[in-house]
């Protein structure tokens, strides 16, 4: 009786949760219509504070710091709602936008085939998409087979057995896809510089020698890591060592 009561008031408890978060979401959307953007980053910033994450969170406290013309801030923020739903395309296209105020022009290596198909394709939907896609796909290709199993029909045998193939390649493809967009997030750590100016080093240390700098708003990828500081590399391929406090992960 005791684990029912708390179950019950663990609910109760979810759905004020739920409903609070939902009044400070529209209470964040009204002042940004009146574009009052402090007041309406402020509420955004403390739903985020309170542990929740969605893209549009993060997509919406962007176009508040984009308003307020701070470019580190809004491309981390539509990099972080991209990274949760890389389909976003009002994300993509403001990110875009937000980019055009950064000082840095980095001229990006040309990608190699697998590379372009890993962006356009795999990288297209977030781990969670593929993988919903795969599960549904299973459960598909399960039905598939008890209608292959249990129809009488010859053609109706065999429309049904191969269509069952086809979803058992698709969850395979699904898969594959799913497990390659995770271990691509999981080994590839972006970050934004947030600096306004940032000196590259050789070393991870402060007397190291300057090797070139970056500015607020870029993004880098951190490969290692030392103490205070971390190994990047950026779009051109050039690599060195920054400051942690120089910039903030994805």
């Amino acid at each position: 009786m005791k684990k029912l009561i708390s179950i019950v008031v663990l609910l109760f408890s979810l759905v004020a949760y739920s409903q609070e978060a939902n009044k400070l979401f529209a209470e964040a959307n009204t002042f940004y219509k009146e574009e009052n953007f402090e007041r309406s980053l402020g509420v955004y910033l403390s739903i985020e504070e309170q542990g929740l994450e969605s893209s549009n969170l993060y997509f919406n406290i962007a176009n508040c710091y984009y308003k307020l013309n701070k470019v580190a801030p809004s491309i981390y923020y539509y990099e972080k709602a991209l990274k949760l739903d890389p389909a976003h395309a009002e994300a993509t296209t403001n990110l875009a936008f937000a980019k055009r105020m950064t000082i840095d022009v980095i001229e990006e290596l040309p990608k190699t085939f697998l590379q372009r198909f890993s962006k356009n394709i795999i990288q297209k939907w977030s781990f969670d998409t593929w993988a919903v896609i795969a599960v549904v796909a299973s459960f598909t290709m399960a039905l598939l087979f008890l209608l292959y199993y249990f129809s009488g029909g010859t053609k109706s045998k065999l429309l049904f057995f191969n269509t069952a193939i086809l979803s058992f390649f698709i969850v395979l493809i699904t898969v594959f896809f799913a497990y390659s967009n995770y271990s691509f997030v999981k080994n590839n750590k972006a970050a934004i510089i947030f600096s306004s100016k940032a000196e590259i080093k050789n070393a991870p240390t402060a007397s190291g020698e300057e090797v070139f700098e970056l500015h607020e708003g870029t993004k880098v990828t951190i490969i290692d890591e030392l103490d205070n500081w971390k190994k990047i590399k950026i779009n051109d391929g050039k690599i060195g060592w920054i400051s942690s406090k120089d910039l903030k992960e994805i």
